[in-house]
C-alpha cells in the first residue's frame, strides 16, 4: 500500500468560502482521502488558511482589528465550517505559522545561493490617494489581451494571462478607485523563472502526462508563452519577512515575500506544524524530503490556481537544488457558477458554506457537489437541479430503500435480521451486479473521476431498489414467508454495503446506516468483490434499529424560500445545469 500526500488549495483568510471554492479543492480532496484510507493506504491530508497579502490587511482594517487577531479569528471560523462539512484534514494549519516563515526563508536563501533570486530596482505603482505602493492585485484595469475591464495587475481572470500592472489600460486603485497613480522606483527580489524554464518544461513533460487536460494545458500554455522573472516581494506590513541575514537592506525596509511565493510552501509548513504537535510519532520530512519513490503527492485546485502550482511552485522547488517532493498528480476543476454567473458576496448572490450548513446537513451538499463536480466544464448551480438531485438520488433511491427495508422487516419479523431461505438465483444475479458496480466505482475513484464515481455509487443504490421491486417482499410474504425473509436479509446486507462504500461521499449518513446493525466487531474498512457477491456480512439474528429518515425531501416551498434568500430564478427561467 502506498503513502499518499494530499493537499487542497489554501482557502484565503478574508471570509467564509462559497460552494464553488468547496467543490474546487477541499471537498474532492476529502472524498479521495477518505477513500484511500478505507482502502488501506497511509494518507496525510494537509490544508491551511492562506493568511498573507493585501486582502488580509484590508479586511482586518475594515473589521477594526489587528491583522494577526483578525486572521486567528477567521482561521477558527473557517475551520468550524470545514468541520461541519466533515472534511477529514489530518492537519489544518496557518500560513502565518513560524514553521512556514522558517521554511520559506530557507528556500529563498537556497534560491539565492543557486543564482535564481536577484535584487532589482523596479518602477512600481504608487497610489497618492491611498498613500501606499499598490500590490499588483490591487490595481485594476482593462486587459490588453482580451479587453476584460476588471483585470488585476498580476493576472487577468478572464483569459488567465499573466500581467504586470503597467500592462493595464486605464489602471485604477482597487482600494479607493482612484486613478491618481504614479510610478516610483523601489527595490524587490525576483525569482528568475526564465533561467528555470527549461527544467520546468522538462518536469511538466515527465510528470504531466497523466494530469487532466485542464491542468496540463494551462501549464503548457504558460510555458509556451515563456516564463518571466517574477517579483516575489511586496511592500506590506503583514507577511513572511525577507530575512535580514541575507538581504539586510530590503529587510530594513520591511519587505515581505509575495503571498504566492509563501502560500504553496505552507503545504510543507503545515506538515511541519502537524509533526511538531507530536514529534515522537510524526516525521514531516518523510513526506516532503527525498520522498519521490515513497510518496504519491496529489494536489486539488480550481483552474485559476493551476499556473502557480504547476509552474511557479515547481520552479521554486527545482531552483533549490534540494530533494523536495514535487506533485505527482494535479486534479484541476473548472468553475461552479450560480445560475450561470459568479458567486458574489457583495451582491448576496449564491450560497456560501456557512449558510449551506444552516439550511441542510452536510451530506446533501457533499453528494450534490461531487455528483456534479465541474471536471470537464463549468457547472451551473441551480436550486431546481439541487433539489431534484437530493430528492431523487438521496431521498428516493437511497434513503427510502433503507427506511422501507428496515421498517417492513421490523414490522413483520421483529428487531433481528430474519433468516429465511438460502440465497437463490435472484440473489446470485444481484451479487454479480453489485460486484461489477463496485469495481466500476473503485476504478473511477482510483482515476479521480468523481462524477463518474458518483454515478457508479448511485447505480449501486439503484440495484438494491431493482432487486426489491423484482422480489416484492410485501407480496412475497403472503405466500412465502421464508422467501420474504431472504429478500429482506439480502436487502439489509445491501444497506451495510452501502454504508461502507458510500462513506467517502456521505460520511454522516453512512455512519447512521452502519450503526443500525448491532454487529459485534464490525471493523470492515471496505468490501471485497467476493463479499459484494456473497452479500452475507450481516448474518441472520443480528439486532437492528430503524434510523431516523436519512434524507428529507426538499419541497417547492423550501425552494421558493431558498431562491428568495440567495438569489436565483423560477424553475421556468432557470438555466440548464452545466455539463
Amino acid at each position: 500500500m502506498a503513502r499518499h500526500l494530499i493537499t487542497s488549495a489554501l482557502p484565503y483568510i478574508n471570509g467564509i468560502k462559497h460552494l464553488g471554492n468547496m467543490v474546487g479543492s477541499m471537498l474532492p480532496a476529502d472524498v479521495y482521502a477518505r477513500y484511500l484510507r478505507q482502502r488501506g493506504h497511509e494518507v496525510l491530508y494537509i490544508c491551511a488558511t492562506d493568511e498573507h497579502g493585501t486582502p488580509a490587511e484590508l479586511a482586518a482594517k475594515e473589521a477594526g482589528l489587528p491583522v494577526d487577531t483578525f486572521c486567528a479569528q477567521q482561521h477558527d471560523a473557517q475551520k468550524a465550517v470545514y468541520d461541519g462539512f466533515g472534511l477529514s484534514f489530518d492537519y489544518f494549519g496557518r500560513s502565518s505559522s513560524t514553521q512556514n516563515v522558517e521554511i520559506t526563508q530557507t528556500i529563498a536563501r537556497e534560491l539565492k545561493a543557486n543564482g535564481f533570486i536577484e535584487e532589482r530596482s523596479i518602477r512600481q505603482v504608487y497610489s497618492n490617494a491611498d498613500g501606499r505602493f499598490l500590490p499588483d492585485r490591487y490595481i485594476e484595469g482593462t486587459c490588453p489581451h482580451c479587453g476584460y475591464d476588471k483585470a488585476r495587475g498580476d493576472q487577468c481572470e478572464n483569459c488567465t494571462r499573466v500581467l504586470d500592472p503597467t500592462d493595464l489600460i486605464e489602471p485604477r486603485s482597487a482600494i479607493s478607485g482612484s486613478s491618481d497613480l504614479e510610478v516610483r522606483e523601489t527595490k524587490h527580489l525576483f525569482l528568475l523563472q526564465s533561467k528555470l524554464a527549461g527544467e520546468v518544461a522538462a518536469w511538466v513533460d515527465e510528470h504531466g502526462k497523466d494530469w487532466p487536460t485542464l491542468a496540463s494545458s494551462i501549464a503548457r500554455k504558460w510555458l509556451t508563452e515563456g516564463l518571466q522573472d517574477r517579483a516575489i516581494t511586496r511592500d506590506l506590513d503583514w507577511g513572511v519577512p525577507v530575512p535580514a541575514d541575507t538581504w539586510p537592506e530590503l529587510a530594513a525596509e520591511g519587505k515581505v515575500f509575495y503571498v504566492w511565493f509563501d502560500a504553496p510552501i505552507e503545504y510543507i509548513g503545515a506538515t511541519k506544524e502537524w509533526a511538531d504537535a507530536d514529534p515522537a510519532t510524526r516525521d514531516w520530512k518523510s513526506w516532503w524530503y527525498d520522498a519521490d519513490d515513497t510518496v504519491r503527492y496529489t494536489e486539488f485546485m480550481a483552474k485559476d490556481n493551476v499556473p502557480f502550482h504547476t509552474v511557479m511552485f515547481p520552479a521554486t522547488l527545482l531552483g533549490t537544488r534540494d530533494k523536495w517532493k514535487k506533485v505527482d498528480h494535479v486534479k484541476a476543476f473548472n468553475w461552479l457558477t450560480y445560475y450561470g454567473g459568479k458567486f458574489s458576496t457583495s451582491q448576496k448572490r449564491g450560497v456560501f458554506t456557512d449558510a449551506a450548513l444552516e439550511l441542510l446537513p452536510a451530506d446533501y451538499w457533499r453528494y450534490f457537489l461531487m455528483a456534479n463536480a465541474p471536471e470537464s466544464d463549468d457547472t451551473s448551480f441551480t436550486w431546481e437541479h439541487f433539489s431534484a438531485t437530493v430528492n431523487k438520488d438521496l431521498a428516493d433511491t437511497l434513503g427510502n430503500f433503507v427506511n422501507r427495508v428496515l421498517s417492513f422487516s421490523r414490522k413483520r419479523f421483529g428487531d433481528e435480521v430474519p433468516a429465511g431461505k438460502e440465497a437463490g438465483e435472484a440473489e446470485a444475479r444481484l451479487g454479480e451486479e453489485i460486484a461489477r458496480l463496485l469495481a466500476e466505482y473503485e476504478a473511477q475513484m482510483d482515476a479521480l473521476q468523481f462524477r463518474k464515481a458518483a454515478a457508479a455509487l448511485r447505480a449501486l443504490w439503484s440495484a438494491g431498489n431493482s432487486y426489491l421491486e423484482e422480489k416484492a417482499p410485501w407480496l412475497e410474504i403472503k405466500t412465502d414467508q421464508d422467501g420474504a425473509a431472504l429478500t429482506l436479509r439480502t436487502a439489509m446486507n445491501l444497506i451495510h454495503l452501502y454504508a461502507v462504500v458510500s462513506e467517502p461521499f456521505i460520511p454522516a449518513s453512512a455512519a447512521a446506516m452502519r450503526s443500525a446493525f448491532a454487529l459485534a466487531g464490525d471493523t470492515a474498512a471496505w468490501v471485497s468483490a467476493e463479499e459484494a457477491a456473497a452479500l452475507n456480512s450481516v448474518p441472520a439474528g443480528t439486532s437492528f434499529t430503524v434510523p431516523p429518515v436519512l434524507f428529507a425531501k426538499i419541497t417547492e416551498e423550501d425552494l421558493e424560500s431558498y431562491r428568495e434568500r440567495f438569489g436565483g430564478v423560477a424553475a421556468s427561467d432557470a438555466e440548464a445545469p452545466g455539463a
